[in-house]
């Protein structure tokens, strides 16, 4: 039977130290740790009473969520499944940016454990080498009212046995400098308190994102939710978030829900 001591090499995540590091001082209100659950993102929308500043971790999540309802999955205790609830004072509007500012918070992370990490629009971390390319982290953020989840899930010790896909990477295989889950949620947390906190006081992310966009400059082929696909180059991220592709014929079109595939690197 699987249980939290069976494999050593991935300990459940410590609660009691979390908690001293992470909580108050500034950063969030709460930390709630369990040891599975089917969404992390499903559970905090479904509590109506949490604080703006809950946070939310599984060591393992058995019915996570990418876009577009992709599943997301990984062994126990071997990732971090993390969701943040806001309650932003900023207008809705603004809340767009929010996706972006994760991402943000995650590469910020990544390269305090020495992997140096860039952001496929809109909602992918991508470790692009020397180690081991591929895709380190999806984000999903999902509205309920007046409220924002922010769900992060973070490959750790993925073996390559055990990647979902090919395009897939984990932190032990990027050659990052720890895989200790409690340093990674550390550094996240606090990487994202920093990001959330700059943009509430209305700091624009959109410059360093830019920076770090590896879809920016790629020619891409952009599914759309009604089923067709456009290809084109990818030329900005407007101040909405939206990614900006320009056609061949010169015509740019923003695209505020797409699933992206990159045709060349640059």
């Amino acid at each position: 039977m699987d249980t939290p001591w069976t494999d050593l090499d991935r300990p459940p995540l410590r609660a009691l130290p979390l908690r001293r590091a992470l909580v108050g001082d500034g950063l969030w209100s709460r930390l709630d740790l369990v040891a599975t659950t089917g969404s992390t993102n499903a559970d905090l929308l479904a509590d109506a009473d949490a604080p703006d500043g809950a946070v939310l971790v599984a060591d393992h999540q058995a019915a996570g969520r990418g876009r577009l309802g992709r599943v997301w999955s990984a062994p126990p205790r071997a990732g971090l499944a993390i969701s943040v609830l806001l309650r932003p004072r900023r207008s809705v509007a603004d809340w767009s940016l929010l996706p972006l500012v994760t991402g943000l918070a995650v590469v910020d992370a990544m390269g305090a454990l020495g992997v140096s990490a860039r952001l496929k629009w809109p909602n992918d971390v991508l470790v692009e080498g020397p180690d081991r390319p591929g895709k380190v982290c999806g984000i999903l953020a999902e509205v309920r009212e007046e409220r924002v989840v922010l769900g992060a899930g973070i490959n750790v010790s993925l073996r390559t046995d055990e990647l979902p896909v090919d395009t897939a990477t984990s932190l032990v295989l990027a050659g990052a400098r720890s895989h200790d889950r409690d340093t990674v949620l550390r550094r996240y947390l606090r990487a994202l308190r920093t990001r959330v906190d700059a943009w509430a006081a209305g700091e624009s992310p959109l410059a360093d994102y830019r920076a770090l966009s590896a879809t920016i400059g790629q020619d891409v082929r952009a599914h759309l939710p009604d089923g067709s696909a456009l290809e084109a180059l990818a030329v900005d991220v407007d101040d909405d978030g939206r990614l900006v592709v320009e056609g061949s014929d010169g015509a740019r079109t923003s695209l505020s829900a797409a699933d992206v595939v990159h045709l060349r690197r640059r």
